[in-house]
């Protein structure tokens, strides 16, 4: 997922493959073609991906239906631990996941099978002139961000924090930020579509939220490698 493209890049080849070796815990092993779901809980910023790969799984196993819940990775983790059934988890970033296993509810080892970078969007129409990061800072700009306990959230704060320790930023640079936020978001995907309706003049997504079809509604301002995290979904 890192780097420019959007769909099932490097989350598709490692995780079909793991998705292949997989049978719910709680099922006996079930006949060739025999009708079985897989259900898949997973943050929201796989939804693209996730969703192609579950068709060429369901092809490849005919009777194999693969169910997801896509949400905000902590919205997931609290369903799990309130009792939701689920064959794989597959978080936003490792605090969520560390929770559920410390909950005692997973089975088996986990890994790292993508990661991602953050961008800064703004609608197309750009009617509050953002054109560089800095711009975030202006007073009247309507910022949209992921909660704290999201993700998005948590790797946007960290972005900003980590841009304040550039001058040409200046120290105060995320607490001016800050107080432009107008939303926080349970989910990346709820960030992507207030920027692309034009409800906020700016949010922080993953790069791989701009999908073609979210391109032609917005556009992306870059981040600096120096500041910019590396989300890693395990």
């Amino acid at each position: 997922m890192s780097g420019g493209k959007p769909a099932a890049s490097a989350a598709g080849l490692g995780l079909l493959v793991a998705l292949l070796a997989i049978t719910p815990a709680h099922a006996e092993p079930a006949p060739p073609n025999a009708p079985h779901t897989l259900s898949v809980f997973a943050g929201a910023s796989l939804s693209e991906a996730f969703t192609a790969l579950g068709r060429r799984l369901e092809r490849q196993r005919p009777g194999l239906n693969v169910r997801f819940n896509f949400a905000g990775s902590q919205q997931l983790a609290t369903q799990i631990e309130q009792g939701a059934a689920a064959d794989v988890f597959a978080s936003a970033d490792e605090r969520w996941l560390s929770h559920v296993r410390e909950a005692g509810l997973l089975a088996g080892e986990t890994a790292i099978f993508a990661r991602n970078r953050l961008i800064v969007i703004v609608p197309k129409a750009n009617s509050a002139r953002i054109q560089r990061l800095q711009d975030l800072a202006r007073t009247g700009v309507k910022l949209v961000l992921g909660a704290e306990a999201v993700p998005i959230g948590h790797y946007s704060r960290t972005v900003l924090q980590q841009l304040s320790r550039d001058r040409d930023f200046g120290g105060d640079f995320a607490t001016r930020v800050l107080r432009n936020v107008v939303s926080e978001e349970e989910n990346v995907k709820s960030v992507v579509g207030k920027v692309q309706l034009g409800e906020a003049d700016a949010g922080i997504v993953y790069r791989s939220d701009v999908t073609p079809a979210v391109a032609r509604f917005v556009r992306v301002i870059e981040i600096p490698e120096s500041a910019n995290v590396l989300a890693a979904y395990p």
